[in-house]
């Protein structure tokens, strides 16, 4: 599903309106309409019932007159608080909100204390509380008494509906800064815009409707949506049905290099998760002193001892023989595990100029890296790095903090600049591309917090890769499948006690999940 930007729904909005000759006032009943549909969806039969409308003095408070007079016209009890004086409203906005005084709806212009106190009344005893006041363009932080109105509704513990973004979610970042309504449902417009798809603001978007409003295909077609939520139907279209007659031969050879002394259960998750996501041969390579081990836990997996030295980690003696390994490999994944060593620092720098197919980076490796990132420019081949906030931090010098607050924004710089598919993890893992484009996956859950399930991720990309799946669909496909794995285990098994080795054993489930929607 393609995701807009609170800007190009602007300029939808506009193109419909002034070339398309739809008026204001007609997408504004559109999007009333719909509200109202979602509501009755919610509460059921809303005749006698109360309900408080939240309006400010923009299109979005427009959008709650609408909406409450079509409530009212059905029997609900309705109350319209307005966060302005009702002389600065106007055009549409002003129409609807005369409109509402003419068929006697009650509206209080909420100025003061006095408002605010008689707001908390009612919403003690209404049924539904529906939020107008800010919409997909705000930017800045809600104080003062419109913050007092986003608290009370917060802890009225009533049903509350959002006009297509909750009041204080930035539109583009998702950032909160201050006070903001949480709402149970939000009733978004045309597109799901990028704010409420990622942290902070997906936590107070509650259950998210995409309401078709009226903008003609011709208008969105024109805009250049370069971000897409992922879902079913997208990954569906990426994983292929095998033909019955092949071979492990036809379904790719993978390299993972990983291991060193303490962190030899990386790897083995890392050479599970590339057999369960369909690679036909994964081989391991390990620093030889280790080697017995992953035998013995490792059965499908082949074993490549490396050069260690014996000291228990990868020696840079080791570079010859991985890159002759590599030759016959059709993808290659390294950093589970391997350690922080100078040694490895040294490999790195001569593999990405010396690979020959595609890379996915992790953990260690990207630790190496951030030695000096320039190294990713030596690369001629497509490289996938799946950094979390610490390691993105470490690779761009910027704070965990800041990288928090605006994921799209550093991972689409980072790509652009050194030519990388960038898959930025935690909740809502971000992927972006050399080319601008970014993908927004919705799946997963906190039981994923957990030692191991990076390693898991690593490995499904690398088997997809394998497979010859293009490099940007392997990780869409695989963040989107390795959170689909995570919530189908913590369905079983509940969040606290989900593992990484769970995900392992749900993909199987996930990917034919996926493969059932194939058209």
């Amino acid at each position: 599903m393609k995701v807009a930007t609170p800007e190009q729904v602007g300029r939808m909005d506009n193109e419909t309106i002034t070339q398309i000759g739809i008026p204001g006032i007609v997408l504004m009943e559109n999007a009333a309409l719909k509200v109202v549909q979602e509501i009755i969806k919610s509460l059921g039969n809303v005749i006698g019932k109360k309900a408080v409308v939240l309006a400010g003095k923009g299109n979005n408070g427009g959008d709650a007159f609408a909406v409450a007079r079509h409530l009212h016209n059905i029997g609900t009890q309705v109350i319209v608080f307005i966060t302005s004086k009702k002389s600065e409203i106007k055009n549409d906005a002003e129409i609807n909100l005369k409109i509402i005084e003419k068929i006697n709806i009650e509206t209080v212009e909420i100025m003061s204390q006095d408002e605010v106190l008689r707001l908390k009344k009612k919403l003690a005893t209404c049924d539904v509380v529906i939020d107008g006041i800010f919409g997909t363009g705000f930017k800045g932080q809600i104080s003062g008494i419109i913050g007092e109105i986003a608290e009370h509704v917060n802890i009225c513990s009533k049903y509350v509906i959002a006009i297509d973004i909750p009041s204080g979610v930035n539109g583009e970042t998702g950032e909160v800064l201050g006070k903001c309504i949480r709402a149970h449902k939000t009733v978004t417009f045309a597109f799901p815009k990028t704010g409420l798809l990622i942290n902070p603001g997906c936590e107070y978007t509650g259950e998210l409707v995409v309401a078709d409003i009226g903008i003609p295909q011709i208008v969105s077609d024109a805009v250049n949506m370069e971000t897409t939520l992922l879902d079913e139907s997208h990954v569906s279209g990426i994983i292929p049905i095998r033909q019955r007659e092949s071979s492990k031969g036809d379904f790719g050879r993978v390299l993972i290099v990983s291991g060193s002394t303490g962190m030899t259960g990386s790897g083995c998750l890392c050479a599970k998760a590339a057999l369960r996501a369909g690679a036909g041969l994964v081989y391991l390579g390990v620093p030889s002193s280790l080697s017995g081990i992953y035998g013995s836990q490792l059965v499908e997996t082949i074993v490549v001892p490396f050069e260690d030295k014996s000291r228990g980690y990868l020696s840079k003696e080791c570079i010859n023989e991985f890159l002759e390994k590599m030759e016959k490999m059709d993808a290659v994944a390294i950093g589970p595990g391997i350690s922080c060593r100078e040694d490895i620092v040294k490999i790195m720098g001569e593999l990405l100029e010396a690979a020959d197919v595609p890379l996915v980076l992790d953990a260690d490796a990207l630790n190496a890296v951030s030695k000096n990132v320039d190294v990713l420019k030596k690369s001629k081949v497509p490289v996938i790095i799946t950094p979390h906030p610490g390691e993105m931090s470490r690779l761009t010098g910027a704070s965990i903090e800041d990288i928090q607050k605006n994921r799209i924004k550093y991972a689409k710089e980072f790509s652009d600049k050194y030519n990388v598919i960038t898959v930025l993890k935690g909740a809502r893992t971000i992927i972006a591309t050399p080319d601008g484009k970014i993908y927004i996956n919705p799946t997963g859950n906190p039981g994923m917090s957990t030692a191991g399930t990076g390693d898991v991720l690593t490995g499904i990309i690398a088997g997809f890769l394998g497979q010859g799946i293009k490099p940007e669909d392997a990780a869409a496909a695989g963040v989107f499948l390795h959170g689909l794995s995570g919530d189908m285990a913590a369905s079983k098994k509940g969040e606290y006690g989900l593992i990484a080795g769970d995900l392992v054993e749900e993909l199987p489930c996930a990917i034919n999940t996926i493969l059932q929607k194939k058209g």
